[in-house]
């Protein structure tokens, strides 16, 4: 007879979403091998082509990946084979499996339609951000953290393509989509940071930042206002994580 006979059972249901939740995180982690390599939305894609925004953080940002997809195939791994029916590990499985079964199939995407990929962008950062919020805190660095750095790159990752394509498809300028989407990030960071997600979520959004940072102290001209701005929505998110420890 087979362990999972009743699916209608809880447990058996919770070993499911467990097995599937499992095969997402291997297959998130493997998409980048089954397409072209993804360095930005193309500007030719859009009706009105840009030049890349000066939210867009320093190519070597983008190592972060390789820490969030090894930290989510040893979570899913673990939860599988230790706390395939724990309730607390349960509660995440469903969001985050959403979240990486459209984190899969995203690059593809992102490579042929730009506006239906800043959408699914979204619909992983809220998956991923549901998922943290009804994390446990009892295995902490096995379930939370590492959703908690996946959603925090997310975050920004998103507004990143959100101003992209703002820019791309109504003509507004580069600096102005710039600003909307440091704003969006900060505002958006903030209120999630009242949720008290773990520590890995601030890392992974203040990283994104010093990517940005990186990148715009390293463009000439200057744009010294937007630098600024990183720098102040850095420290924001840096105080308002420390403010949570504080309450905890």
């Amino acid at each position: 007879m087979s362990e999972l006979e009743n699916p209608d059972d809880p447990q058996d249901g919770a070993k499911l979403k467990a097995i599937l939740l499992t095969c997402a995180a291997l297959a998130f982690a493997a998409a980048p091998l089954m397409t072209e390599p993804f360095i930005g939305f193309d500007p030719e894609q859009f009706p009105n082509p840009t030049p890349p925004l000066a939210l867009q953080p320093a190519g070597y940002a983008f190592s972060i990946w390789g820490v969030i997809y090894a930290w989510l195939i040893v979570s899913a791994f673990y939860g599988l084979i230790k706390r395939d029916t724990d309730p607390g590990w349960d509660r995440t499985r469903w969001p985050l499996f959403l979240s990486l079964a459209v984190g899969s199939a995203w690059i593809g995407v992102a490579l042929l339609n730009p506006l239906i990929a800043t959408v699914l962008i979204f619909v992983m950062m809220g998956g991923a951000v549901l998922a943290m919020a009804r994390a446990p805190m009892a295995d902490m660095w096995l379930c939370a953290a590492p959703i908690g750095l996946y959603a925090g790159w997310l975050t920004a990752a998103s507004f990143v393509a959100g101003a992209t394509t703002l820019t791309g498809w109504t003509g507004l300028g580069p600096d102005a989509a710039s600003w909307i989407g440091l704003i969006g990030v900060g505002a958006l960071g903030l209120a999630i940071l009242r949720l008290r997600p773990p520590v890995t979520y601030a890392v992974a959004l203040d990283w994104a930042l010093v990517g940005v940072a990186v990148s715009v102290f390293t463009s000439q001209p200057l744009n010294l206002p937007f630098a600024v701005g990183v720098i102040l929505a850095f420290l924001a998110i840096a105080l308002g994580f420390a403010r949570g420890l504080r309450r905890g």
